[in-house]
């Protein structure tokens, strides 16, 4: 059919709303998250390098397309819709005898453009800015080991310890305490007035050098009393004077740790292999039934949630059209509603994956079904009308 000054509109309309949406939710719903995560996981913004705080917020926002871009094409066809439906230029194009799939006809054209955008970023971007934010943290310990100790707050990424710092300049510490576990079982206690983080050239394990330590441990025989300590034994406790020691942190272990692959950091080709073959992509072992299961949804979810923008826009349209309001409220607030409905089902399943007996790969695909026969159902009574 020939593109007529309305379609124009009505891609105008919709495409702009959407675009304004996806900025708007990706900067004040997502980025608000993201600083307080990466404070999480990288400590205090302020003292990070600009380039590291910039790649953490590069590497979040693809993953955050996944939820922002349908949503906001639901809150877009919403006010759109409703505000021409409450201005009588929906009654105007009908009375030229033209059916609403003839006067959607854009908008729908719009959606299967952001499915096919939505499709890339869960398939391909996605789960690479997954693995590249886990790894952030272990490029940033490696380049500067003291970033990790930020002040005010514990660290316990290496197994086994609990440091404290109260204060930090560079790489001198003041105010370190320490405890060593084992077992979950806290075991000893080191206080440092001073203490300096040291790297060796070529070594990937760096050391914390403390000055004046004191060591609190349980009762039995000091380890360090050989080395000379000054031992106080009180109520079952031994009071160690240390003086200057070092302590070597492997952040070997810890780069094992950032290096363990979940389900969805996985490119979508490894999960395709390990669901049609059964072994692991990352260490080439056997996959049990449930872990076969994990990858199996993750597939599904990916696959089905770019077809979110479709869905929404098939339930989206005739919703906005009844609801007949002009106020931006009432559209976000419906949008609202359908994204959280949509969203809590594929969570909710989400959490089965590692339950085969009750096919979650097949129950990721149920929220569409369902949208698209309320959608279509009443399309169907609005064509109708």
């Amino acid at each position: 059919m020939p593109l007529r000054i309305f379609d124009r509109y009505i891609w105008r309309q919709v495409s702009s709303s959407t675009l304004t949406g996806v900025l708007v939710l990706t900067g004040v719903m997502v980025l608000g998250n993201v600083f307080k995560e990466m404070e999480r996981l990288l400590g205090d913004t302020a003292s990070l390098p600009l380039l590291a705080v910039a790649q953490f917020i590069t590497y979040v926002i693809p993953y955050s397309l996944i939820f922002t871009i349908p949503w906001a094409l639901l809150t877009a066809i919403l006010l759109v819709f409703g505000r021409m439906s409450a201005d009588n230029e929906m009654t105007a194009l009908r009375m030229t005898g033209m059916s609403m799939p003839r006067i959607c006809s854009a908008v729908f054209v719009l959606s299967v453009f952001m499915s096919g955008v939505c499709y890339l970023v869960n398939v391909e971007l996605a789960p690479l800015a997954k693995t590249k934010i886990k790894r952030l943290f272990y490029d940033l310990a490696l380049d500067d080991p003291a970033v990790l100790f930020q002040p005010g707050k514990v660290l316990d990424r290496f197994p086994g310890y609990r440091i404290f710092t109260q204060e930090r300049e560079g790489n001198k510490l003041k105010n370190v305490e320490i405890i060593q576990t084992n077992l979950g079982r806290a075991e000893r206690y080191i206080r440092a007035k001073r203490a300096e983080v040291v790297v060796t050239p070529g070594v990937t394990d760096f050391q914390l050098h403390l000055r004046n330590a004191t060591v609190e441990t349980g009762g039995g025989e000091a380890d360090a009393a050989s080395a000379g300590a000054e031992v106080n034994i009180m109520n079952d406790l031994q009071f160690l004077y240390m003086g200057d020691t070092a302590i070597t942190f492997p952040l070997s272990k810890l780069k094992e740790k950032t290096e363990r692959v979940t389900s969805s950091m996985k490119d979508t080709s490894a999960l395709w292999s390990e669901v049609n073959t059964g072994i692991s992509s990352v260490d080439g072992q056997p996959l049990s039934e449930k872990l076969i299961s994990v990858s199996r949804t993750e597939l599904s979810m990916r696959y089905s949630f770019s077809l979110a923008a479709i869905v929404f826009t098939l339930v989206g349209i005739p919703l906005g059209i009844t609801a007949q309001r002009r106020e931006t409220s009432i559209g976000f607030a419906l949008s609202l509603i359908v994204a959280v409905s949509y969203m809590v089902f594929v969570i909710f399943v989400n959490g089965l994956n590692e339950r085969p007996s009750v096919y979650p790969h097949l129950l990721m695909w149920v929220p569409n079904l369902i949208f698209i026969g309320v959608g279509s159902r009443m399309f169907y009574k609005l064509n109708r009308r």
